[in-house]
């Protein structure tokens, strides 16, 4: 982490790279980001940018191996019971399942569904749209928060830890409750 914050936005590109990658680093993006934007706070903008584009690229190369690999690669890295899941979300809700998975913060994964798009052969465009979509919003988000509030949020978690986390977690749900609701008026808007 201090490597990241030494290159500034620069580090969050390979960072991103990491992040999305068959190995990721839950929550490494958002806390880099937040921490930079609480640093020099007239750059938050910037760091957002720069944790999407490297988030993007990382995902980009998940996908681009998991489309050779096809379906295979999926049950490669995944149980049976998880791809199935995974693979029904995808075909059900088709660019709602990148955008919603890159808006979340951890524990939700988007690996699953980033490999899922390249073995079933997603449009290269819509993915790449769904996936700058969901991590713009994200990081915008963390990135004012983090230059609004970082001294304060810093602080936050190292007092409440635990408590953050499942605060966390509970808004999590909650993001993927309205984001299901949304998806759903709308299917239902065009018929």
């Amino acid at each position: 982490m201090a490597w990241v914050l030494h290159l500034g936005g620069i580090g969050l590109i390979p960072l991103g790279l990491l992040d999305n990658s068959v190995v990721p680093l839950p929550g490494s993006m958002d806390v880099a980001t937040i921490l930079l934007a609480a640093r020099d706070k007239q750059l938050w903008f910037y760091y957002a940018a720069m944790a999407t584009v490297g988030s993007v690229i990382g995902g980009y190369l998940t996908y681009r191996i998991a489309r050779k690999g096809g379906e295979e690669a999926l049950r490669k890295r995944f149980s049976k019971q998880r791809v199935q899941k995974v693979l029904q979300t995808f075909e059900r809700w088709g660019f709602a399942a990148i955008v919603v998975p890159a808006m979340l913060p951890p524990p939700f994964p988007i690996v699953p569904f980033l490999i899922a798009a390249g073995a079933m052969q997603y449009s290269r465009a819509k993915f790449l749209a769904a996936l700058a979509a969901g991590r713009i919003i994200r990081y915008t988000i963390l990135a004012f928060l983090g230059a609004m509030y970082g001294s304060q949020i810093i602080s936050l978690f190292t007092r409440h830890g635990y408590a953050v986390l499942f605060t966390a977690l509970g808004a999590g749900v909650i993001a993927v409750i309205i984001a299901v609701i949304i998806v759903l008026l709308v299917r239902k808007r065009r018929k």
